[in-house]
């Protein structure tokens, strides 16, 4: 097994900043569900007490993989991926997956339900970490190279289509590609795939109306403003109002059932409305902050494997900050991702902490 240097305390502002994030995202989550939830539930903690237990179970998952040596995954990946592959097939059977907005992309555990595509990601991550550390010199090929890693991607990638689940999709594509760039591979092997890319991603769009009135209310999201434009019109309704100081946290007026689940993607909008430009500033930094001391980790892992584990990690939360952020302000069309810490979601957040015990693990063992 490969020496690794002895542990050390792990990156304290690294911890600091997943904790202060995770904790800004609980407040949030009550501040922006409490409307719904009572009027739905007759609680108005519904969702908070619930994304609480979520929390508590991440932090404790956390807590145990930042004291387990990251090389136990490289034995570990090949069968956590096989696993997951094994639930998103799962997933597709009636009976066993759970439909919700349309999407079969939960599996119910008692009363409460796992997305199987959210840890594909980990699990993507885990095991390209170890094929790029120890086939590095091969990325420069495609053939035997580039080719099977992008094979077994998008292998996982239809399966989560057949969901479908383009957010997640997407994600754990551009985390993997991000990855096998840092790897080394050529760059003129990249143009010829982002042409390709972009020609299968129009013919997805394409293939399913809903993704065609999605980019149209994107680019004009007035032309049907009570239809398909109406969640991206009541985002900016709210982010504009929020001015620079915002109208006081708990004072948010799109959350009175204007904003669709505003406890879910889009919750920076609620957060932008009650803490202003200062606010969602402020949240801006902590997630620059989060990704510059996981990009300082991965610089200065003892080995390979430890640096493409920390990138992938690393991206896979900023790919989901910058996606769901342009969404929430018009920049991009709505995908259906969460934004890391503050989303409601059981998966999501789970599979976040988890992803970020692992990064602390590999900070402990840093040469800094």
């Amino acid at each position: 097994m490969f020496p690794l240097p002895a542990k050390r305390s792990p990156d304290f502002l690294l911890v600091l900043l997943i904790l202060s994030l995770l904790a800004f995202g609980l407040i949030m989550v009550y501040s922006a569900s409490a409307v719904w939830a009572d009027y739905k539930f007759g609680d108005s903690f519904y969702f908070v007490k619930r994304q609480l237990l979520f929390a508590l179970i991440g932090v404790m998952a956390m807590f145990f993989l930042m004291n387990i040596d990251y090389w136990t995954w490289r034995s570990w990946g090949k069968l956590i991926l096989i696993f997951c592959f094994l639930l998103l097939v799962l997933v597709l059977i009636p009976g066993i997956g759970t439909v919700r907005n349309g999407s079969r992309s939960w599996i119910g555990v008692g009363a409460f339900s796992v997305q199987p595509s959210e840890f594909m990601k980990l699990a993507m991550i885990l095991f390209l970490a170890k094929y790029l550390a120890e086939n590095q010199k091969k990325m420069t090929f495609f053939a035997k190279g580039l080719l099977p890693t992008l094979l077994l991607v998008m292998s996982a990638f239809g399966l989560i289509m057949l969901q479908p689940d383009l957010g997640t999709g997407t994600v754990m594509v551009a985390t993997c590609v991000l990855m096998i760039f840092v790897s080394g591979a050529r760059i003129i092997h990249f143009l010829l795939l982002g042409m390709a890319g972009i020609a299968g991603f129009v013919l997805l769009i394409l293939s399913a109306p809903y993704r065609i009135q999605r980019i149209t209310a994107f680019l004009d999201p007035w032309q049907d403003p009570l239809g398909n434009g109406f969640q991206i019109i009541q985002s900016l309704f709210a982010i504009g109002p929020g001015g620079l100081f915002g109208l006081g946290l708990g004072q948010s007026r799109q959350k009175f059932f204007y904003l669709p689940e505003p406890q879910t993607d889009f919750i920076f909008a609620i957060v932008a409305e009650e803490l202003g430009f200062i606010g969602a500033s402020f949240a801006l930094l902590l997630f620059a902050l989060l990704l510059w001391r996981g990009i300082r980790t991965a610089i200065n892992a003892p080995d390979l494997y430890g640096s493409f584990l920390a990138v992938g990690i690393i991206a896979m939360i900023a790919i989901q900050v910058m996606i769901n952020i342009g969404v929430v302000i018009g920049l991009i069309p709505v995908t259906g991702i969460t934004l890391p810490f503050f989303s409601y979601g059981g998966s999501s957040l789970t599979l976040t902490l988890m992803a970020a015990g692992i990064l602390l693990n590999i900070s402990r063992h840093a040469k800094i």
